[in-house]
């Protein structure tokens, strides 16, 4: 029988209509094609129901979805909210059409995750880009400045909105009161990607969720920092300065008309979760990673990013003081089954959520301390990586580079050219190049310099680096 331990359901309509759904072993004659046998291709589809004719009717008359996202947006201070099942991908995109029309300009923090990016070519809007502060210590990104944002915005005084991400993928995080504070003097919506900071706001020893500091948007992935399955995330808004038709709309016209039930009761329980136990889940977790934090700060040259600009549930080390590579610390993890979030020459990131035990954790910083020490060597300086680091310059729009005729040329030949093709080494998915951005020697040298560190090129049509695909001449 399906479970409930913490007794959820009273107070989660969608996972009441999931276990309801579970508790009655129906006879479906509706998608999905499975109909709930697990003879056919196994436990792989253990627990997949459909919203329609699953965790509501076909006709959505009992209202489930309606209800579970305004008890999200109650909880989180926001005047809409939409659960997505398409990840923050789909919440970044559809925030894009609904900011602006195509031609518009608008300011976008540069190490916002791909998606966005895309969220822009889907749109047509033009960027003014944005880049946080850089700490020459680490070598990682610190938060946009609202001076940063000030300049910008001076320089494009007809843009419609702005997009930030926060807390960044190494779990730093800036002042988004004041970035609020600006966008707003200039009469335009905040837009923050907080795809890493679902937990935030909801312990005292944490930052402010964006839409407690000021924000009119916030996009966020249950999947990541709550307990939800993969995919599901949330899409919230203020109405001041964003419109709730076209906030629909948009939402409407990027999400899937066949979304998985499953999916959107993890959401709705991870919420209900999150505002009942959330503070009491995630307190002994804040200890442990301090705990560990102090702990491995004591390793000779080794940086451990702590303080408060940086998420006190993040447990992020910069390895180039010891001399180790990351990359073969990661193979020591895997040995003993414990993946970490990214792992590259110089850096490891170990995602910690309300889900981890302070065991695990302690057990974790106990195997880097090991690891680091085999793998200990010569010292090596800080090098600022490319992803944070190359700035990038615009020809054309990113939609007509994205649509215009392309062709694959040598790298070498590339440079001076226009791209048709966004690239990022991944983790963590921040691109390096766009459609429309001018190649660079110092764009090709921040993707060699990743390939080097251990980083996967992605989303390029040649992941060897050895072509890239720029606008036909």
């Amino acid at each position: 029988m399906p479970t409930d331990p913490r007794g959820l359901r009273g107070d989660a309509p969608l996972l009441d209509a999931w276990l309801r759904f579970q508790e009655a072993a129906p006879t479906p004659f509706t998608i999905p094609g499975h109909k709930q046998r697990h003879d056919l291709v196994g436990d792989v589809v253990a627990g997949d129901v459909p919203l329609y004719a699953g965790l509501d009717t076909m006709k959505l008359s009992r209202g489930v979805v309606g209800q579970a996202e305004a008890q999200a947006a109650h909880l989180w201070g926001a005047d809409l909210c939409r659960f997505s099942v398409g990840g923050s991908t789909h919440g970044n995109q559809a925030l894009a059409l609904a900011i602006g029309r195509p031609g518009d300009r608008v300011v976008v923090a540069r190490t916002l995750h791909r998606s966005m990016l895309l969220g822009l070519v889907l749109a047509g809007l033009e960027p003014v880009w944005v880049r946080p502060e850089v700490d020459p210590a680490h070598g990682l990104p610190l938060g946009v400045t609202a001076a940063a944002l000030e300049k910008a915005l001076t320089s494009a005084p007809d843009a419609k909105g702005v997009f930030i991400g926060e807390p960044s993928y190494v779990g730093t995080v800036g002042d988004v009161s004041a970035l609020a504070e600006v966008a707003h003097r200039h009469g335009i919506p905040l837009v923050i990607d907080a795809a890493w900071g679902a937990h935030l706001g909801f312990h005292p020893g944490l930052p402010p969720h964006a839409l407690q500091a000021g924000a009119d948007a916030l996009v966020t992935s249950a999947h990541k920092a709550l307990p939800a399955w993969s995919q599901g995330a949330l899409v919230l808004a203020r109405t001041i300065r964003i419109g709730r038709a076209q906030f629909d709309a948009a939402v409407e016209a990027t999400a899937t008309t066949s979304p998985s039930g499953a999916i959107l009761a993890s959401i709705d329980a991870a919420r209900a979760l999150l505002q009942r136990d959330g503070e009491a889940l995630l307190g002994p977790v804040i200890e442990a990673v301090a705990t560990a934090r102090s702990r491995l700060s004591t390793i000779p040259g080794l940086v451990v990013l702590d303080g408060p600009t940086v998420d006190p549930t993040r447990l992020v080390l910069v390895l180039p003081g010891t001399g180790a590579d990351g990359n073969e610390v990661e193979q020591d993890l895997l040995a003993r089954g414990m993946p970490v979030e990214m792992a590259d020459r110089d850096t490891i990131v170990a995602m910690v959520t309300m889900a981890d035990r302070p065991e695990a954790i302690d057990e974790l910083a106990g195997a880097l301390a090991e690891s680091i020490h085999t793998r200990r060597s010569v010292a090596r300086p800080v090098v600022v990586s490319g992803v944070w680091a190359v700035d990038p310059v615009t020809v054309m729009s990113p939609r007509e580079a994205f649509f215009a005729p392309r062709e694959s040329v040598p790298v070498e030949r590339a440079v001076g050219r226009v791209s048709a093709e966004l690239i990022a080494p991944y983790p963590p998915g921040i691109p390096v190049l766009a459609p429309g951005e001018e190649v660079t020697d110092a764009v090709v040298a921040a993707l060699r310099a990743a390939r080097a560190a251990g980083s996967r090129i992605a989303y390029a049509a040649d992941p060897s680096v050895n072509t890239l695909d720029v606008v036909a001449e």
